[in-house]
Parts: C-alpha cells; structure tokens; sequence
C-alpha cells in the first residue's frame, strides 16, 4: 500500500488564530478541542490533507520553502478581497520571482495572520 499525506503541519505563536483563518479560507472544520496550543482543520471534500498548527516558541523568519497556492473560481481578486476580511495580507515586499503572469491568468503572494506565504490564482 502506498504512503499518502495524513496532513500538513505548520508551527506558529497561535494554533487557534491561524487554525480559524484556514478553516474559513477553505471551508473546512475546525476541530472543536482546538485551542491557541494545538488546532486542527479537516479538509473540505474528499482526499485533501488535513491541517494541523502547533504552537512553537520561535517565531518565523524567513520565506517558506512549501505554500498552498489557491485555485480563485470566481477570479483573483475576489478571492484576494475575500480572504483580506479574514485576516490575510498581500505581501507588499514581493521580488519579481514572486509575481508572474501565465496562460490563466494573474498570481497574487499573500500571507496569513502570522505570516506565511500563499498564492492565489485562476
């Protein structure tokens, strides 16, 4: 039997703060036992990972090597205004790498409550 992902883990100062944006940002559910030391965010629909965020004593500090990159149906920028009303930011020190166009349309870096990195895109 193959290996597959249970779920994904982040560390952060907030397990409940980061927990609830996910949660929302994906329609998923989060675990009612979660607490600003542990949370836990099952994923919406069939086969997704789960997300788990664990409270850590450093805080971040550099760019992250692996981020979601989100899939906006209804275009990028109401999905960019969407997620801003629940906590996001776009990443306003973006490098060039960072920002590119393709043959579906615009790519926006934005980062949640603490921090870490994602993308939004068509």
């Amino acid at each position: 039997m193959a290996t597959y992902i249970k779920s994904v883990t982040f560390d952060c100062a907030d397990a409940l703060v980061v927990g609830r944006f996910w949660a929302a940002a994906l329609g998923g559910e989060l675990e009612e036992d979660s607490t600003s030391d542990k949370s836990f965010v099952e994923a919406p629909g069939w086969g997704g990972p789960n997300l788990w965020f664990q409270r850590v004593p450093e805080s971040k500090t550099t760019k992250l090597r692996m981020h979601f990159d989100l899939r906006a149906p209804d275009g990028v920028a109401a999905e960019v205004k969407r997620l801003e009303a629940l906590g996001a930011t776009v990443a306003d020190n973006q490098r060039e790498d960072d920002q590119r166009e393709d043959d579906q349309g615009e790519l926006v870096v934005m980062r949640d409550p603490e921090g870490n990195e994602f993308c939004v895109e068509l």
